[in-house]
C-alpha cells in the first residue's frame, strides 16, 4: 500500500513538472514602436478608412462631410513600402502615392503627392475602428485657396 502512495506521489509530481515545462503560449515576440504604429494604420497589411457610414470631416470648426461623403483613404505597408490610395477627395488628396512617418514618435505621417494634402504632417490617433486625421493647410503665397484650412477627418474602418 506504501509503496502505491509513493508511486502515485511520484505521477503526480512528475505530470505537475512536465506540465510546469510545456509551454503552449510561448512570450511573442516584443513588437517596436515603429511595428505597432504601422499595424495601427494598416492591420496585417492594409485598411481602408472612410468617412461613409459615420464618419465626418470638419475644416475650420465648420462640419464639411457632405464634401467628402465618399472619402476613403487606405493605407498599405510591407517589408518595402508603405502606399496609399485616395478616393473621393475633391482634389485634397493625391490619388496614390507613399506614406511615412514624420520622426520617431509615430504619431504623424506625411503622404507624398502634389495635391494640397501632400507633404504635410498629418497627427493621427486610432481609438478601435476609428481614425482621426488632423491636418493644416496654409495659405499659399499669399493668394487665396478654397482648401486653406485647419482639417479634422474622422474615419471609420471599411
Amino acid at each position: 500500500m506504501k509503496s502505491s502512495k509513493i508511486i502515485l506521489l511520484a505521477i503526480l509530481l512528475s505530470s505537475a513538472f512536465l506540465q510546469g515545462c510545456w509551454n503552449d503560449d510561448p512570450d511573442p515576440v516584443q513588437k517596436s514602436e515603429e511595428e505597432l504604429a504601422i499595424e495601427a494604420l494598416t492591420g496585417t497589411g492594409t485598411l481602408t478608412w472612410s468617412v461613409s457610414g459615420g464618419g465626418a470631416v470638419i475644416k475650420d470648426g465648420t462640419a464639411v462631410t457632405d464634401l467628402y461623403s465618399t472619402f476613403e483613404l487606405t493605407l498599405s505597408a510591407n517589408s518595402s513600402s508603405k502606399t496609399y490610395t485616395s478616393k473621393n477627395s475633391n482634389d485634397l488628396f493625391t490619388n496614390a502615392g507613399t506614406w511615412s512617418f514624420v520622426g520617431t514618435n509615430y504619431d504623424k505621417i506625411t503622404l507624398s503627392g502634389t495635391n494640397p494634402a501632400s507633404d504635410r504632417e498629418i497627427s493621427y490617433t486610432r481609438t478601435g475602428d476609428n481614425l482621426k486625421l488632423l491636418f493644416s493647410i496654409p495659405l499659399p503665397g499669399g493668394r487665396t485657396n478654397a482648401v486653406v484650412g485647419n482639417y479634422e477627418f474622422d474615419l471609420l474602418k471599411k
